[in-house]
Parts: structure tokens; sequence; C-alpha cells
């Protein structure tokens, strides 16, 4: 059945009380794939990105010969080789740079301090002194060819890009706020407030309309209108152009909330989850929710009873509805199957379409859903699909950054949908998975088992996450359950949980594909004795790491030149205009460099090494 139709059964129909909807943890691989689909899956079609396609089943891995070759072993405190694309002066730089870094109060004021310095020496002084310090350590140029060089050296070394445009609205706090409530509030909200039912969590609030607030490493986008969006599109398919002219393996960053209006990824992230604790609430009606999320299969002839006691519909119209879906076929639903039900993008305000937790019946999200809303969904979703064919049309893979939890369901099922479309020969689209997120493990297990029944290639990018001070302030003072891991170390588990089980899947099938992108020795380490372990040799490009621009050369340069394939991000922009993501820069040292004290001495240590081998004038050979 259509999602459509089921839910306009649902919303005909009495139901229980739902409060009881819970999602419960789930920490296991699926042992049983479901039988393989006949018909093959139909072309999408452009601008159809939240269409979901007819699931193809495997029933079970495929065997992949032994690749077992001499394990590899990186000298993570050689300074030659870590350093050696480096000159004399780029090693003061940074030692100056990340003791600046660690002072506080030049940290906290440092937007006053730049702009006083721009006032004292002028632009083009200032733009001088900034190129020599800070914008020259953590950003590669002012435009695409201005960045060719730096590339190109770093490919030299072994070192790729993820090409990352980081200009950035100078707003001051009020105007952020306000830009914010605007975009994020229905017309329908703004005239009857309340009268919706909607979750708090998913609401706008003035006191976090700025996003900036808390988030030390990632760029924010706030909404003014449609033409702003298609002028920050045709910048993403600039820096995909740019990413295919400076290298032929690159990647490109994009964040979603700069493609349309935030309204949207809200509400449509309230509806997955909801939908998703509604399974729930069925899967506690077989008595299957303490059962790990891969393994909630609800046998089809019960949830057929439980819909029809709840009013859906009768059992012949319930059975013709999951027939008509090809779903059910082995007797059993599945969480994954319940997802392909929410696919109907003839009208996109019928997904927003929800179980209400107070009544028991389903409502719309919103009393009122204007045209031009619903203009703005889809015009989000074109430049979505827009962008990921540019990626395509240029050898670049894709990377979709992660936002903050509320909306992060949208913009992973987004994802998810590109890459069902874009992913089917190799990986183009990768999702980023947020580790310090306490669902980060189900998230991941589920999109894994996706790829594996569809057999399109998995691509992550695994983070511990750029949010969380932000998020926990905002769960405390709104009310609702903190999505963070309780503290760094359990932050650190989930990491290496979700890594393991990716590595797991590459094992199996080889069509998994993850960057490891931290700065984390330890993590590092980790990774390349499950490769050894795997015999997963790094020429097989499964495997990827990054680290930010003008950190931690120490890990990165030393894996690229033992033939892994490692990436930085690389920021690039006018110098006034990357000015608040290099405030950020300076923040996330403060931390880094307060709490390890091991590139500066690694940076000294190189130093010192070249002056005492008369290696005054040291230039890197390539």
């Amino acid at each position: 059945m259509s999602y459509s139709t089921f839910v306009a059964s649902l919303a005909r129909a009495n139901s229980r009380n739902l409060r009881n909807f819970a999602v419960p943890p789930a920490r296991c691989r699926s042992t049983v794939a479901s039988p393989k689909r006949q018909e093959e899956k139909e072309q999408m079609e452009e601008c159809t990105v939240v269409e979901a396609q007819p699931l193809e089943l495997i029933s079970q891995t495929k065997n992949v010969p032994n690749t077992q070759e001499k394990s590899i072993h990186i000298d993570f405190d050689n300074t030659q080789e870590a350093y050696k694309s480096k000159r004399n002066i780029e090693l003061l730089r940074s030692l100056l740079v990340f003791k600046l870094c660690t002072f506080d109060v030049l940290v906290e004021r440092n937007k006053e301090l730049m702009e006083l310095s721009k006032k004292l020496l002028g632009q083009r002084m200032f733009e001088k002194l900034m190129k020599m310090t800070f914008y020259g350590q953590f950003v590669a140029g002012e435009d695409h060819n201005a960045i060719k060089p730096l590339i190109q050296k770093n490919q030299a070394f072994g070192v790729g890009a993820v090409l990352d445009y980081s200009v950035e609205e100078d707003l001051t706090q009020e105007e952020a706020e306000k830009k914010e409530m605007d975009s994020c509030v229905s017309e329908a909200e703004k005239e009857s407030p309340g009268a919706d039912h909607r979750e708090k969590k998913y609401k706008a609030h003035r006191q976090f309309g700025d996003r900036r607030g808390g988030v030390i490493s990632a760029r924010t986008y706030f909404y003014a209108d449609e033409a702003k969006c298609d002028k920050q599109m045709e910048t993403f398919i600039n820096c995909i152009k740019a990413s295919s002219g400076a290298s032929n393996d690159g990647f490109s960053a994009i964040k979603l909330t700069a493609l349309g209006r935030p309204q949207f990824l809200l509400q449509f992230s309230e509806v997955l989850v909801k939908w998703r604790q509604f399974f729930n609430y069925l899967a506690a009606q077989q008595g299957k929710s303490d059962m790990c999320v891969l393994e909630q299969k609800l046998e089809l002839e019960q949830l057929k009873d439980n819909l029809a006691q709840l009013g859906v519909g009768d059992k012949d119209d319930i059975e013709n509805w999951f027939t008509g879906e090809k779903l059910g076929l082995s007797g059993t639903i599945d969480l994954l199957d319940w997802n392909s039900l929410i696919n109907d993008t003839t009208k996109i305000s019928n997904l927003l379409m929800i179980p209400n937790l107070e009544t028991g019946h389903l409502e719309p999200l919103l009393n009122k859903f204007t045209t031009e809303e619903e203009s703005q969904m889809k015009r989000m979703l074109q430049r979505v699909d827009v962008l990921a064919k540019h990626a395509v049309a240029n050898g670049v893979r894709l990377m979709v950054d992660a936002e903050q939890t509320y909306f992060q369901p949208a913009i992973s099922r987004l994802t998810l949908e590109m890459q069902r479309k874009f992913n089917r020969e190799k990986p183009v689209i990768f999702n980023t998975y947020q580790c310090y997120l306490k669902e980060a493990y189900d998230n991941v297990t589920l999109d894994v088992e996706l790829s594996r029944r569809e057999g399109w290639y998995f691509g992550a990018k695994l983070v511990r996450g750029a949010y969380m001070y932000q998020e926990r302030a905002r769960a405390q003072e709104i009310g609702y359950e903190d999505p963070i891991n309780p503290d760094y170390e359990a932050t650190n588990r989930m990491y290496h949980k979700c890594l393991d089980y990716v590595l797991e899947e590459i094992e199996h099938s080889r069509k998994a594909n993850v960057m490891v992108a931290t700065h984390n020795e330890d993590t590092v380490k980790f990774t390349l004795e499950k490769m050894n372990e795997m015999g997963l040799s790094p020429t097989e490009n499964k495997v990827y790491f990054g680290q930010l621009l003008g950190m931690c050369d120490q890990i990165s340069f030393p894996l690229g030149q033992a033939g892994f394939p490692v990436y930085k991000y690389v920021p690039y922009g006018p110098v006034n205009e990357v000015i608040p993501y290099l405030s950020r820069r300076a923040q996330e040292n403060r931390g880094f460099m307060k709490g390890s004290q091991r590139e500066r001495s690694l940076l000294w240590k190189e130093l010192k090494r070249r002056l005492l081998s008369g290696q005054v004038f040291y230039t890197p050979v390539y």
C-alpha cells in the first residue's frame, strides 16, 4: 500500500493511546535477510529524492577472497615523515598558532581582536597578517584557483582533499534568531500557536535560534529566501567542479540546511521519529519490544490483526495493502519494510501525517499547509538531486554533513535516498554519523542492512560530533531526553562500535565504505589493527581517514605516505568571509591544545632536528 493510502485509513480510525511509544536499544547484526524480490527497481525520477524503492534483498553475504597481506604499521612519532611536506616557516607558524590558541583571553575575544587589527592595520595589512597566521594555517586560499597549489602539494605526499567552501554570513545573535524563527515556523503555527500536535524537540525555540551557539567545528546556514538557496546550491556546484579539477579522487562537502527552508527538515524529522515509535508500539503488541531493532520482525498475520483492532480497516483491505507493496513475502515485516511505506512524493504534505501520542489517532502534523510551503519543500529536494548529479558527472564523492538532532532524521533519510539512487555502481554519496549520539549504532546498523538488501554501496563518515554543548543545553532547557552519550569514554566506545560494525560489513561484502574522520590517534590505531586483522589492504580504498587542514599532520601524512587513503577537510574562501570559521578553529584548538601537548612537542622535535642537521632552509621535494 502507498503511504498516503495507509495514513488516510489510519486517520479515519480510532486507535489506542500510544503514550508508551519507546525505541528500544539495538545492539546486534541482523542474522537473516529476507528473500530477494523478483521485480526490478524502477528508475527514480528527477527530484523525487524522498521516493522509496522496492527492496531488492540478498539472502546471504557474498564470499570475499582471502586478501591477507603483510601487516602495515605506522610510526606516528616519526616527525621527519610527518612534516616532510612543510617548510620551516610553516612549522613555526603552526607552533605560534597552536600556542595562541591556549590563551583563553585571545580565544574568547578573537573576533574583537581581529576587528581591532583590521582598523589599526588596514584591510591589506590585516589580510597579510591573517595569511601568515590563522588563515594560512586553517584555510587553503580564497578561491578554487588559489587552493590548487596546496592541494597538489598534499596529493604529492599522499593526502587528498574534501573541499569545503567555508563562507558564512556574519550575523548578530538577534539577526540569527529572527531568521531562524521566521524560517522554522509554519504559517499554520503563526496563525494558531499551540494548535498543532508538535513535539517540543522539533519546534523552533527563540533562545536556541542562533544555531552557532556552542558549536565549534561546523559552519551554519540561516534561511533567507529561495534565491539565496539557489545561490548556495551554485556555490556547492562550483565546489564540486573545483574538487574535480584539483584532484582525481576528491570529495566535496554540503549541508542540507543551506539548500532550503529548515521548516521541512524539522517537520519531516518529527514524522520519521514518530512512525518509528509507532512501529515499536506494534512490536510491543507482539512482545518484541526488548529485541534489537534489526531482529524486530512483526508477524504479518498478527500485524494485520493489530491494525484491524486499531480500526485501520478490515483484514482483507489490510492484506491487499501489504500485497500491493510486495511487503511481507517472508511472512514478517521489519523496520526497513515499514520505513519503505513513507514513499509518496506526489504531494509532499501527505508525508506529514503522524500518530497523535495523546489521542492515539492519526492526524496531520499541521492543520494547514500552504502551496508555497509545498513548493519550498520540493525545491529543496530538487537542489539535493541536482548536486548529486553534478557529483556523479564530475567524478566527485559528495559528503553530506550531519547537523542538529532535530534536523538529522530528515537529513539522513534524504541522504539515504540519494545513496539508493546514486550508489549503485560505486560509493558516491556519503552520510555522516555522529557517534556522540546514543542512537548512532542503531542508525548505522539499519542503513548498512538496507544497503545489503538492496545491493548498493554504503558510504559513511564517522565523527564524534560538533553540537554537544548546544544539544545538551537545549534538551535540558526545553525538556526532552538528552540525546548525547553521558561522557567522552562512552562516545569513544560508540565510535569504535560503529566502526567495528562497518569494518565487519566490509569484510563480508566489500561494498561498504567508511571515512574515519578523527583527530584521535588511538582511534586511528584501532582502525589499523582491525584492518590488519581483516587482511584489508589500504589499496582497496574501502577505509579512508580524515582530518581538518592545519591539524594533526602527524597522523595524516604518515598514513598517506604509507598508501592509506587520507583526506584533509580543506576550507577556502575570502579572508573576511571565513572569519566565523577561523573563530571556531581557535575555539576548538583551545580545548584540543590544552588537552594534549603532543602535536606541539612533535613540531618542536622536527624543527630542532632540522636546525641541528643544517636544514635551515628546508624545502619539500615533490
